[in-house]
């Protein structure tokens, strides 16, 4: 089973991401981590990376495609894997696609799993960080609560600048712009298909998993999530998850 994994913020990405790992016993590979972990095993593609970051200036996407190649070939990624982060651009979703043709992952389809944006925009600003350690709680479960249940620090809770709703706004205004091209290229080569998104985690992940068994025929696949538009006035996140065919 081979997943990539792409969602905007307030989605639960990471967290699908985690039960997912859990529950098919894949690796989630985040490309935020295997970029710093390239950096510091000083690879060819990461020793490049590195002096490009050094510079102040955004890793080019045929670098980072050369590590996420370097990662997915590594014998952990072989039975499957959950790929996070990437692609971002439509540029980048043709880079992807070349990869996986190379690596002979050649089909797919996609679920797409989506949520009003005002519901992410009441998610996120509901979310509470510790100063101390920087563990996040949603506010029904530090209601009432005074110190941090994860490291004991006393009055530390705090709403972070990326949670408050101006900014929020902002960043999903960004995501839309720069998303929704990636999947208007996977629905012109008609691979999505929609899930709710609406509900609890373990709801939404087991609708993921409902997907994932209506093809688990077809023995590997991979997810991708982004970003949809409503056709009303409201904005709408939506993950798209690709199932690859092998």
């Amino acid at each position: 089973m081979r997943l990539i994994l792409f969602g905007g913020p307030g989605v639960g990405k990471g967290t699908q991401a985690k039960i997912l790992s859990e529950k098919l016993n894949i690796p989630h590979i985040s490309t935020d981590d295997i970029l710093r972990q390239a950096v510091k095993d000083k690879s060819e593609m990461g020793k490049k990376a590195g002096e490009i970051m050094n510079s102040g200036n955004l890793v080019p996407d045929d670098i980072m495609v050369c590590i996420i190649k370097e990662r997915l070939s590594k014998p952990d990624s072989q039975n499957g894997f959950i790929l996070d982060g990437f692609p971002r651009t439509e540029i980048q979703a043709v880079a992807l696609d070349k990869l996986l043709e190379e690596m002979n992952i050649n089909q797919f389809a996609v679920v797409n799993i989506y949520a009003d944006d005002e519901e992410l925009i009441k998610r996120l600003n509901c979310r509470r960080a510790c100063k101390e350690c920087g563990k996040i709680f949603s506010l029904e479960k530090i209601d009432g609560l005074d110190k941090c249940q994860n490291c004991g620090a006393e009055n530390s809770f705090y709403l972070r600048d990326d949670d408050k709703e101006d900014v929020i706004r902002n960043r999903l205004k960004v995501f839309k712009s720069s998303t929704l091209p990636v999947l208007n290229y996977y629905q012109e080569r008609g691979k999505v298909v929609s899930v709710n998104g609406i509900g609890n985690i373990e709801d939404v992940n087991n609708l993921i998993l409902a997907e994932h068994r209506k093809l688990k025929k077809d023995h590997s696949f991979f997810l991708i999530t982004a970003l949809n538009a409503c056709p009303s006035s409201s904005l709408m996140i939506r993950i798209f998850i690709f199932f690859t065919i092998a």
